[in-house]
């Protein structure tokens, strides 16, 4: 199969065997079979139709920022969108493909002193991921702001889904229930005063840092926000701050993260949420909802 999709798919950077903890915010995650890195899209369309035609399993991750890659790794085909990054302005919309980043879109957006990005000024991932998971924070969300996205479908044609058709909820969208791609998405802001919209960049930046670890390896929040109340205040209740199972902890700067401080691994990190949630269900009767995706092999 290997000297087939060389074949086939020549001119196409694909890598064999490639450990996705190289790539991941968690630092954990197996080989995959074919780790792909279209440059377009007539790219990415030829390796959907060869998995398709030869049976073979495909998945797109993003920039891998909200997963968690287990340590036997994924079969098939890994699609890394990065290279799909282009993002254009347009009186006051934006539109960018998947691979470009949350936060240099959101840049883009400051330079041009439009308003409406400020909530994602912090978020790490993709455009793509974005969307495909309606990422949020500090009131803002992307369903509040996204005009239309075209999406690739599992049998590889290209449409055009409009913010109702996306059926976007918390952290949810149809793109989670349809397996579709997404393949560049159009954002409606509003004119404003480029000091005000730099200022409130600044200020989440700012929460962002005093709250959240982000100098250790971590799949950003776990859990979703349960009804009334708080994760990491619920995981803090516990008595589960700083936490360790393996070399993977629960953070003492936010409960709401997992942090990789050791070497862990994706079992340390799978064994750590089940403890918590089973300790903090026991303690407050709440039970957590992952909001961080676990993929791949045992």
């Amino acid at each position: 199969m290997k000297e087939k999709i060389r074949q086939e798919l020549e001119g196409i950077d694909i890598r064999f065997d490639e450990p996705l903890k190289d790539y991941t915010y968690t630092k954990v995650g197996g080989p995959v079979d074919y780790l792909a890195f279209p440059r377009n899209r007539y790219e990415l369309v030829r390796i959907v139709e060869f998995a398709n035609r030869e049976a073979i399993d495909w998945m797109v991750l993003g920039n891998s920022s909200n997963i968690i890659v287990r340590d036997g790794g994924i079969r098939g085909f890994v699609i890394r969108m990065d290279k799909l990054n282009s993002v254009t302005v347009s009186g006051y919309t934006i539109e960018a493909e998947a691979g470009a980043n949350l936060i240099e879109t959101t840049g883009i957006a400051l330079f041009h002193s439009l308003t409406g990005f400020e909530f994602a000024s912090g978020i790490p991932g993709s455009i793509g991921g974005a969307v495909f998971m309606n990422a949020g924070a500090y009131g803002g969300e992307v369903a509040h702001i996204l005009v239309s996205a075209q999406i690739l479908t599992p049998a590889g044609y290209v449409v055009t889904l409009d913010n109702r058709e996306l059926r976007f909820g918390y952290r949810s969208s149809i793109l989670q229930e349809n397996g579709a791609i997404v393949l560049s998405a159009k954002f409606a802001l509003k004119p404003g005063n480029h000091l005000a919209i730099k200022q409130e960049m600044d200020r989440l930046t700012y929460l962002r840092q005093l709250k959240q670890p982000l100098e250790y390896p971590s799949c950003g929040s776990v859990f979703k926000r349960p009804l009334g109340h708080f994760a990491g205040q619920l995981i803090m209740e516990a008595g589960l701050k700083g936490h360790r199972i393996g070399g993977v902890e629960v953070s003492e700067k936010h409960a709401g993260f997992m942090i990789n401080v050791d070497n862990g691994t994706a079992t340390d990190y799978e064994q750590l949420i089940g403890h918590v949630i089973k300790e903090v269900k026991e303690h407050s009767g709440v039970t957590l909802e992952r909001e961080v995706r676990i993929l791949g092999d045992y």
